[in-house]
Parts: structure tokens; sequence; C-alpha cells
């Protein structure tokens, strides 16, 4: 039986939750760096000890995974940037090819009756404002990377003490052993999420690489590598991430092309994330469809496109630890999905 507790007290979370929200919303640029580096190095730390257990030197295996790192995020970068800026080079031959698109569907109504004005189709969906948002997006990605250093570095400083944080944890938390094993379950589960998401979003990028070669759709391999990081976005980022290629196909190829594209597409997607995932998840997540969704609105708010991709381990943590204090164990019951949760 859940006590009640007196209004005031309610009334105090709810004021702490605004000052805290408020306070992570200002900050957001300090935070998401701090996140990023604590998650990275949660899932790196393992290897540092397993290469201890091998007689690995610490040395050779922290000089070794830092390398490993830099060279993965900068490979990405230089795919993203030279593939974004020669798909920008053609912008405008595609911006053309879709006006002449909607004229020809335009067309196709006005012979069946209809009575469309072309000039106010192309001027309400803004087609030129592509063109502005991949010149931004190369803009930003010069401001991606000094992110990404200020991560990396934090990042190296984090996994170096890495073997002796646990020793700390044990002596922190030594009166209270219920709180390290509450931190101790939040733990496992973010490196046990992101070890899963990691694989199934390449699954899903390589998978989407492969019929995209197949029907010879241009940039294939930006597109595969959208598909593998919008993949950490739920809900949204896969649908996101299937536009850009749909487009190029709808202008490029006929029809049919591009509804075998939707078919993959839909495929690919429904395969791992409601049958792949599910089962190497297990009931770890337990997460309520509608709070997935609601979490990525509100992590988006208060900490930009990055909360989008934090959203559902940020909201996991807030469900451990909901569920460890009896007083707040029913909010942690509003957040769970009851098909997954155990009785």
């Amino acid at each position: 039986m859940l006590e009640l507790k007196p209004v005031k007290q309610y009334l105090f979370y709810m004021s702490a939750f605004v000052v805290i929200t408020a306070g992570l919303k200002a900050s957001s640029q300090i935070v998401v760096i701090l996140l990023l580096s604590i998650i990275l190095a949660s899932i790196l730390s393992p290897i540092m000890i397993y290469s201890k257990k091998l007689g690995i030197s610490k040395y050779i295996s922290y000089i070794s995974i830092l390398m490993m790192v830099i060279t993965l995020f900068f490979g990405i970068f230089y795919i993203l940037n030279t593939s974004l800026k020669d798909f920008l080079t053609h912008l405008p031959a595609y911006e053309e090819r879709i006006k002449a698109l909607i004229i020809s569907g335009v067309d196709f109504f006005d012979r069946r009756g209809f009575d469309i004005d072309p000039k106010a189709v192309i001027e309400e969906l803004d087609i030129s404002s592509l063109f502005k948002f991949g010149a931004g997006t190369v803009g930003n990605i010069g401001i991606f990377v000094s992110k990404t250093l200020f991560v990396l570095i934090g990042t190296s400083f984090l996994l170096f003490e890495a073997p002796t944080f646990g020793k700390k944890l044990a002596i922190i938390f030594k009166e209270n052993p219920s709180a390290l094993q509450n931190f101790t379950l939040f733990s496992k589960t973010v490196k046990k999420y992101f070890t899963i998401k990691v694989f199934t979003s390449f699954l899903t990028g390589l998978f989407i690489l492969t019929v995209l070669l197949y029907f010879d759709i241009q940039y294939a391999i930006l597109w595969g590598l959208l598909g593998f990081l919008l993949n950490f976005i739920p809900v949204i980022g896969s649908i996101v991430a299937s536009i850009p290629a749909l487009l190029l196909s709808l202008i490029n190829d006929d029809i049919s092309t591009t509804l075998w594209l939707i078919f993959w597409y839909l495929l690919i997607n429904n395969f791992i994330s409601n049958i792949i995932e599910p089962k190497l998840m297990g009931q770890e997540l337990g997460l309520s469809p509608a709070v997935v969704f609601f979490s990525l609105i509100f992590w988006g708010w208060v900490l930009g496109p990055v909360g989008m991709f934090l959203a559902v381990i940020l909201t996991m943590t807030l469900k451990i630890a909901f569920d460890s204090n009896q007083s707040t164990k029913w909010i942690g019951i509003l957040l769970s999905d009851l098909s997954k949760r155990q009785p």
C-alpha cells in the first residue's frame, strides 16, 4: 500500500523539479559534455578491466582504447563532412527536379477536376530551405568536432580512473548498501542498453547501406551512416533517416523503386526494433511507449538534439531512482511498461 504524503511535500518535489530542469537547460552545453563523457567512459571501462585480467598494461590498453575511439569519431565526421559537401553541390539540381515533380503531380490532380496552384504548393513547401538547412549543417560540423574533443578529453580522464571507481563507491556507500546496489543496477543498465543499441544501430545502418547500394541510390554510405546515428533516437529517428534516400529515389528513379525502398525501410526497422532489440534488452528497459515518446520531447527541449539521443537512458535513471524509494515507487510504476514489469 503506497503511503500518501502531505500536499506540501509534493509541492516541494514539483518546485525542486522545476528548479532542477531550469538549471539543466541553462547549463545544457556543459551538462551534455559531462553526460556523454560519463556514458562513453562507462561503456569503455569494461574493456580496461578485461585488459587488466589479460595482463595487458593499464597504459597500453588506455592509449589503445583512446586511439580506437578517436579514429572512429573522426572517421564518422570525415564521411559526414565530405558526403554532405558533395550533396550540397547537387542540391540546386535536386531542387529543380522536386519542383518539376510537384508540377507533374499538380497536373495529375488538375486532370481529375482539382484546382490547385503549383506555385502556391512550391512556396508552401519552401524547398529552397533545404539548401539553407544543408549549408547550416555543414557549417555546424566544426562545432560538433570541437564539442567532441571536449567529450573525448573528459572520457579520457574518467576512463583512466575507472579501475579505482568501484573502490570509491564502496567507501562512499559503506553505510548504505542499498544505494550502492541501485547505482550498480543503473551502471549495468546503461552499459547493456548502449552496447545493444550500438549493435542494433550498426545492423540497421548496414542493412540500409546494402539495400541502397542494390538500388544504386546516391550517397548510400551517407544515408547508411545517418540510419546508424538516428537509430539511437527511438520512435522518430528511423523515420527521419529514411527521408533523404526516399526523396533521392523519387526524383532520380521511378516510383516503383521508392515503393521498394519504403518496404525495405519498414522491414529493417520493424525487424530490428520489434524483434531483435526486445529480445536482447529483456526486461531491463521496461519503459512505457508513451513515456519514451514524451521523454524525447522533454529531454530534447532541455538538452537539445543530444537530449533526444540520451532520452531513454536519462528516463531510465529517474525510473531506477523512483523504484529504489518506497515513497516514490508509484512514479516508477507510472513510467513502467507493465507488460514487461516483474510482478
